[in-house]
This record gives C-alpha cells, structure tokens and sequence, in this order.
C-alpha cells in the first residue's frame, strides 16, 4: 500500500457507496410511486446504456489526460443532482410535485446517478495508471517488473475498495434501520431523508480523491526538484505518457453518433425503443470487434469468440425483477432492518470470496467457471421457490419456529455471495491477458463495453417476462391512503420457475454451441 494510491481507490470507495440508498430506494419506490415492475425494469435498461460508453470515455480520458480531474467533478456533480432530487422527493413531495409527477422526477435521478458513476469508473482506471510512480524518491526509474507487481496490487486494492465501500454501506444500514419497523409513516420518512442527506458524501469522497492526488503530485515535483533533476524527469512524474494521442474517430463518431440516435430514440418514444438501441449498440460493438480480431492470430480470435458468447450469455440471463422483492416484504415480512443485515451478510462475505476462491478462478476456464456457477445458482434460487409455495411454513411448523422464511433467506444469502465476484475476475483477467500490445486500452474497452451490453440483454428479459407474468404490490394515493392498485403475487411462482428454468439451460447452450463452432473459451 503507498499513498499514491488512495486517490483512484477513493473513487472506487465512493463507487462501493453508491448503495447507500439502496434498501430506501426500493420501499420509497414500493410505498409511493406506481411504478410497473415492467416499468423499472424497463429503466433499469436505460440506466445500463451509460456503462457501454466506457469504450468512448476511456478513449476522451485519453485525450484530455491533464484535465480528467474536471470529468471527477462532473461526475460528481451529477450523482449529487441525483441524490438531490431523491432527497427532495421524500422531504418536500408537494413542491416537487408541483414541478413534475414523483414518478418523473424519479426517472430523472435514476439516469443522472449511472452517467454520473460511470464518468468517474473510467477516470479512476485511468487514475490507476497514474498512481503507480514511474521514478522513484530518489528520481531513479522504477524497474519494470516492481511497476508490474505494483499495477496488479493496485488493481487488487480496486476490488477490495468497492467491496469495502458495500460493506460499510451495509454496517450503516443495520444502524439506521434498527427498529424502523416500528416507527409511524412519518418517523420512516425522517430516516428515509437522513439516508439519503448522508449519501450526499458519496461525490464528497470521490472529489477528495482527485484534490488528493493533485497535492501528492505536486509534493512529489517539489521534492524532485530539491534533489536538482531536470524537467524531462519532472515531466515523466506528471504525465506517464508523453506520445502525442490522435483521436481515433472510429470511436468517437461512432459513439456520438450511438448517443444521438439513443436520445431522438428515447425522447420521441418509438415503439420498440429499447430493442432498437439494443442492437444499434450491439452492431458497433460487434463491428469495433470485428476490427481487433483483425489483430490477433487464428487461435486467439477462437478464443475471444468463444469467450465472448459465454460470458455475454451469462451475464443476460434476465432475473424477476422488483416483484421479487415487493412480494418478500409484503409476504414474507422482510423490513428494511433485516434487508439491512442481509445486506451485510452479502457484502462481508463476497469480499471472503474474493480471496477464497482465487486458486479456483486461476486454474479453471471460463466455461467450467460459468458451468459452476450456473449450477450453484439455479440451486440457490430453489429456497425463494420454495418459500412462495409455503416451504418456509412447513419448515417452521417441524423446527419450532427455529427454520422460519428469515432462516432460509439467511442461510441462502450466505451461501449465495461468496460466490459473487467469481465471474468477474476471470472476465477482467481474460480481458487484460489477451489484449493485442498497441490496442490495449482499446481492446479493454470494447470488450467492457460488450460485456455490460449483456446486463442490458438481461434487463430487457426481465421486463419482458414482468409484462407476460403480472406482479403488482398495493399502491396507496400519497395523500389519502387509499388503496389505487391492489396487491397481486398470484403470478410469481411462475415467474420464479421460468427465470429459473431460463438461468440454467441457456448458459449450457452457449457452453455447448462453442464447442459445435470450434470455439474455445479462456
């Protein structure tokens, strides 16, 4: 651990924070706004658009190096406005509502907050760079191989912060909604508000980040300059690179071109919208790879198409959307302080998995890692099934009331998050390991850009499931109290069964077709 690293590592810190305002989002959303399960997963595709413009931020990031710190400030200002507004909407519902409808203003904070954080997720990458020192105290260079050693532990510390940031989240949440159950509507409201005041260091801390690292900088350049070096070395401290970096217009018109044909798409309201920008995004993502294969020998481009499918397929499998949820806390009785500890339990034992699981994710493919996980995930789903077929009653009625709905999801969460960065480590491994030497910022950024393509796929098949099978919890008028729409889970077990069903054969079916193709995965 050196000091240069904090700055990128607090960027990642406040990206672990950003669910801060998770568990208050989701009974917000269920106890005031009518919004559709189908509805919010329908904006959970839009807000996951913003996370395939990495491939086009990274490559800006490396234009205006010296001025990335400005992109931490608008990124920053962005997820500020986000929370803001969310925080306007629980403590002043009346005068929002006098501007726009809740659920617009809604709609507004959750695309402002993803833009926001993926602004800052691909300058804190290129933060990373900068942190690992290229001379050191004595202005001598760095040996390659100590950089390398540098760069991975760094790159560890990364992951290790996000995760971090998840569990201090989930520790605050057990102390905010310690008893919260009991409070009157108002008493909710209070906490609801104060969660999302405090969330409001989350761009704090990111800001922090970059002031900090422009101090160290200029620590570092006085220091070296007491000990008489000249300004080449002094150059080579401030900017890692010093090759002039012509725009590839490939890239950036492409992408200007993505985002404008997405906001005449969005903001006309076309029928089939999302699909059309779907497979716009995925034709020039497929035809930017098109180009690299173009780079790699015959054997490698097997590898990356096959790679590719698999994970792609994976990471699209779609879920049951905030039905799932809805129908836990109406139900099954879960409140926010056991969403809390819940919460915590995932977040302390991911971090575990991590490291646990590390021998496994080196020596195994891809395609064995994706296999594994499928099966332990289609095995871990079976509890919530069978509780909404009354498994936890029958349970609890045999054990005293020890195995109770609670036990099980406890014992399931547990058992599930270990498993949680199993996936993407090998992903981001291959990704690095493979690139071509003179396209590596490139290559990882397509490929990123590709792989977050699939979490949309998997929001366009959640709600298309959520508008085949119907889940509506009991919305109430803000006002009155009086119920507008009632409750009706009478759908989900089915739900639950095909998204099930879904999550296990497909993975296997791309498993199988790379081996008809004669792919091969990493």
């Amino acid at each position: 651990m050196r000091l240069s690293y904090l700055p990128p590592l607090m960027v990642y810190v406040a990206a672990g924070v950003s669910e801060l305002t998770g568990i208050v989002g989701t009974f917000f959303v269920k106890e005031y706004l009518g919004l559709s399960a189908a509805f919010l997963a329908a904006l959970g595709f839009w807000a996951g658009i913003p996370w395939a413009l990495k491939m086009p931020l990274g490559h800006l990031v490396d234009l205006i190096w010296r001025h990335k710190a400005g992109l931490v400030w608008l990124g920053a200002a962005l997820i500020a406005a986000s929370l803001l507004i969310m925080l306007g909407l629980i403590a002043e519902p009346l005068r929002m509502g006098e501007l726009m409808s809740p659920e617009a203003w809604f709609v507004v904070s959750a695309l402002l907050s993803p833009i926001g954080y993926v602004i800052q997720d691909v300058v804190a990458d290129a933060m990373t760079v900068e942190a690992v020192p290229r001379v050191d105290e004595h202005g001598r260079p760095v040996p390659p191989e100590t950089r390398r050693l540098m760069n991975t532990t760094l790159q560890t510390l990364g992951r290790v912060a996000i995760i971090g940031g998840g569990v201090l989240v989930s520790l605050v949440n057990v102390v905010v909604f310690a008893g919260v159950e009991t409070l009157p509507a108002a008493g909710k409201i209070a906490v609801y508000a104060k969660l999302y005041a405090l969330a409001l260091i989350i761009p704090a801390i990111s800001v922090a980040g970059v002031l900090l690292a422009s101090l160290l900088r200029r620590r570092d350049a006085r220091r070296l300059r007491a000990r008489g070096l000249d300004p080449t070395a002094l150059q080579v401290l401030a900017v890692p690179t010093s090759e002039a970096i012509r725009p590839n217009w490939w890239i950036l018109g492409g992408s200007l071109l993505f985002v404008a044909l997405t906001l005449a798409v969005g903001l006309t309201q076309v029928d089939f919208a999302q699909e059309i920008i779907f497979f716009g995004s995925l034709a020039v993502i497929a035809f930017l790879m098109n180009r690299l294969l173009g780079e790699l020998d015959e054997n490698s481009r097997r590898t990356l198409l096959g790679t590719a499918l698999v994970v792609f397929v994976f990471r699209a499998m779609p879920g049951p959307g905030a039905g799932s949820t809805w129908w836990m806390i109406d139900e099954l009785g879960f409140d926010q302080s056991f969403l809390a500890r819940l919460s915590l339990i995932s977040s302390v034992l991911t971090l575990f998995g991590l490291f646990a699981f590390r021998r496994f994710i080196g020596e195994r493919s891809i395609a064995y890692i994706v296999g594994f996980l499928t099966l332990a995930g289609t095995l871990l789903s079976l509890p919530t099934l069978g509780m909404y077929y009354g498994l936890h009653q029958w349970t609890a009625a045999h054990t005293g009331g020890l195995v109770d709905a609670r036990f099980i999801a406890l014992v399931d969460t547990a058992l599930e998050s270990p498993l949680g960065q199993i996936a993407m480590v090998p992903m981001l491994a291959w990704i690095a390991n493979s690139a071509p030497p003179r396209l590596k910022a490139t290559y990882f950024a397509v490929m990123a850009s590709f792989t977050n393509l699939a979490l949309s796929a998997s929001q366009l098949g959640t709600r298309y499931l959520n508008e085949l099978f119907t889940v509506a919890r009991e919305v109430r008028d803000p006002l009155t109290r009086a119920v507008s729409v009632p409750a009706d889970y009478s759908q989900l077990g089915a739900l639950f069964i095909v998204v099930t069903v879904i999550g296990l054969v497909l993975p296997f079916a791309a498993i199988w077709l790379t081996r008809v193709l004669g792919l091969r995965s990493a």
